[in-house]
């Protein structure tokens, strides 16, 4: 139960808010008792100010008779006396802490408009005023008024009633809102629970219908998208795997199938030659398309290691231009090639020499006898340029955008003769990225294909 993120969000801020309404309601209940504390005092003391005005004008015996008698019937209680604090006339039997004020009252230090003389209201049982009486710039008199702390207790206790049961009903309206805002904040939280839950479970497109703009909107918008791309890694996962096996099982069925007709007795040297120059061709094709998906395997895992050293891009190209070249002369294709002495690139050579070779080779298998295929390499401050332009058949314009997928080819046909394993393209364009460079393709139907790599040019180690 005490695991539920539900609960734990209600419960901070449950105690948060507790927190704040007592600090608010002790702020405000203090305040308030107070001001209704500084109210009783304030009357007492303009209750007294009315009696001394009174006396100033009549200071006789049927006047003081007047003002004790009027506060016999109050709740309070008057002792009015003379300048020296002897009592004229009380309204109240006078006990003993009335003594106590009127004889520790300094009559010097009492003001015109009067004074509160004893405020503890919770130690004493009376609290006082003293408003003096005076008569043509004479002291005359004092007249005390007294209250019990009864009053002032009652009506601070009655506040706090107040408080409690406002209090109360503010702690039920919090753990409701509280209750309501958890849930409001949760519920997304397990909605999204239960669809990482059902991707886990193999369900890999699920749905969150939030119209939230909020981080949890947020939040529900990038695991739908991580379902749509898992969705797509399977669909992805199960065609590469289809055409994988459709690559392996091509060559295996060959191989298989020549095998078994060279062993039977009654077939010629020529022919036995023949299928085992097929089977030899297969087993070749075989070991290239098994190579490739190692690599890939390695680019996969971040295991693909590029070494850096500088090289001569004119040695670079005269190299592959030597390794090509058989392939060129049997269909009659001129490989023309351009590379100033002084272009030098902090590149892996064998990596670099492996990405062209595959362009050089798809130009070939393309290019129509007769024809000729250009490889240039140009430099500026910034960039190394390679560019390789071959005069085939072309490429539609809407199959451009897929060239650099895995096992992705024009030829849907999946010819044997010009057709290649579909990777050779997408681990060229893996290695000139692990190169920090970018490789793009141009073509135009009838007129020709021209691959163009762009090599940044670094810091060189040799």
């Amino acid at each position: 139960m005490f695991n539920k993120l539900s609960l734990k969000i209600g419960l901070l801020f449950f105690v948060f808010m507790l927190i704040i309404e007592v600090f608010v309601y002790f702020i405000l209940y203090t305040n308030i008792a107070n001001e209704r504390i500084d109210e009783v005092m304030d009357s007492l003391l303009a209750r007294a100010n009315t009696h001394s005005a009174v006396l100033e004008n009549n200071f006789d015996s049927s006047t003081l008779e007047h003002v004790a008698i009027m506060e016999s019937e109050s709740e309070f209680a008057v002792i009015i006396t003379d300048a020296n604090g002897n009592i004229i006339i009380n309204s109240d039997p006078v006990d003993k802490e009335m003594f106590e004020v009127i004889d520790h009252t300094d009559y010097k230090d009492i003001p015109s408009v009067g004074k509160v003389v004893e405020h503890r209201w919770t130690e004493k049982q009376y609290i006082a005023v003293d408003s003096p009486i005076t008569i043509d710039e004479e002291h005359q008199g004092h007249v005390f008024m007294f209250a019990n702390t009864n009053i002032v207790k009652n009506m601070v206790n009655h506040l706090s009633d107040q408080f409690v049961i406002v209090g109360l009903i503010t702690i039920v309206l919090t753990i409701f809102t509280v209750f309501i805002l958890s849930r409001f904040i949760t519920l997304p939280l397990m909605k999204m629970k239960e669809a990482t839950e059902q991707l886990s479970k193999g369900k890999n497109k699920v749905q969150l219908h939030m119209e939230r703009k909020d981080e949890l909107g947020e939040l529900a918008g990038s695991i739908m998208r991580l379902s749509s791309d898992l969705e797509q890694l399977k669909n992805d996962r199960n065609e590469f795997l289809a055409s994988i096996s459709h690559e392996l099982r091509t060559p295996l069925t060959y191989i298989k199938g020549y095998a078994d007709i060279i062993s039977k007795q009654d077939i010629t040297d020529e022919d036995r030659k023949e299928y085992l120059d097929i089977i030899r061709e297969e087993t070749e094709h075989l070991t290239v398309l098994v190579k490739n998906l190692f690599d890939l395997a390695k680019m996969d895992e971040n295991k693909f290691v590029i070494n850096r050293k500088s090289v001569s891009l004119r040695q670079l190209i005269q190299t592959i231009e030597e390794r090509i070249a058989p392939v060129m002369e049997e269909k009659n294709i001129t490989l023309s090639t351009s590379c100033q002495v002084n272009i030098i690139g902090n590149i892996d050579p064998d990596r670099i020499q492996q990405v062209l070779l595959n362009i050089l080779d798809n130009a070939r298998k393309h290019t129509p006898d007769g024809k000729s295929i250009s490889l240039e390499v140009t430099q500026n401050d910034r960039e190394i340029t390679i560019a390789i332009s071959d005069e085939g058949e072309g490429i539609p314009k809407e199959e451009l955008p897929y060239l650099f997928e895995r096992l992705y080819r024009v030829e849907k046909s999946r010819s044997r003769e010009s057709g290649g394993t579909g990777l050779g393209l997408a681990i060229a364009k893996e290695i000139i990225e692990s190169h920090g460079g970018t490789i793009e393709i141009e073509s135009e139907l009838g007129k020709g294909t021209r691959v163009i790599v762009h090599l940044t040019r670094g810091e060189y180690n040799g």
